[in-house]
């Protein structure tokens, strides 16, 4: 099994560019961990203030389980992976169940934050993009996907987010194998991460 984290900031490309590697793989290859469904339960936290939680700190995550899981699917165990709602901000009773498979990809903003989670990776990578690039992306998702207005988007983007970045995710970087500029627009980034998958399929008669 090859283990794989994919960090960047938020609007960074990160999701494009495990879209992309994904579709250029076989079907069932890959098992996919979004770091954004092992947020800490906010079920006990008033609705009204959980506005104000500081979802890219890395103490708003839930490391243990999502390292657990991590270790449960290398040792060819499904797990139960759980689902979070961005509009309550709590984690929702369903569960998505989650076969082991030949490749898993972490994907979140501080996927290579953990040094517990850090060190069960096989690839460490870091999806960088401009600031500028990365602000219209949020206020575009936020927007349509989370029902923000602009000016609750940029209070946040002033208040969190480009705090945040500099502080824990930026820092990151230095720890990853492989630096994929300009997101999922780099086409030539992605074709070598793909490459290296396959690589790694093939020694394990897995392609």
């Amino acid at each position: 099994m090859l283990t794989i984290g994919i960090a960047g900031g938020t609007g960074s490309g990160k999701t494009t560019v495990v879209r992309k590697i994904i579709e250029s793989l076989p079907p069932n290859e890959v098992v996919l961990l979004p770091q954004d469904s092992y947020y800490k339960d906010s079920s006990h936290v008033p609705a009204a203030e959980r506005q104000f939680i500081n979802f890219d700190h890395p103490d708003a995550f839930d490391w243990t389980l999502l390292t657990q899981h991590l270790s449960m699917l290398r040792r060819g165990e499904a797990i139960e992976q759980p689902v979070y709602s961005y509009l309550t901000c709590t984690r929702l009773p369903e569960t998505v169940h989650v076969e082991p498979r030949d490749v898993v990809i972490i994907e979140g903003i501080l996927a290579l934050c953990d040094v517990n989670l850090r060190d069960r990776l096989d690839l460490k990578v870091f999806v960088d993009a401009d600031s500028d690039e990365r602000l219209i992306r949020v206020i575009n998702r936020d927007i349509v996907e989370r029902g923000r207005s602009v000016e609750m988007v940029m209070e946040r983007y002033e208040r969190v987010l480009k705090p945040m970045h500099l502080q824990f995710i930026e820092p990151t970087k230095r720890y990853a194998d492989l630096i994929i500029p300009q997101g999922g627009n780099n086409q030539i980034a992605i074709d070598i991460l793909t490459m290296y998958i396959e690589k790694n399929l093939r020694q394990a008669g897995k392609l």
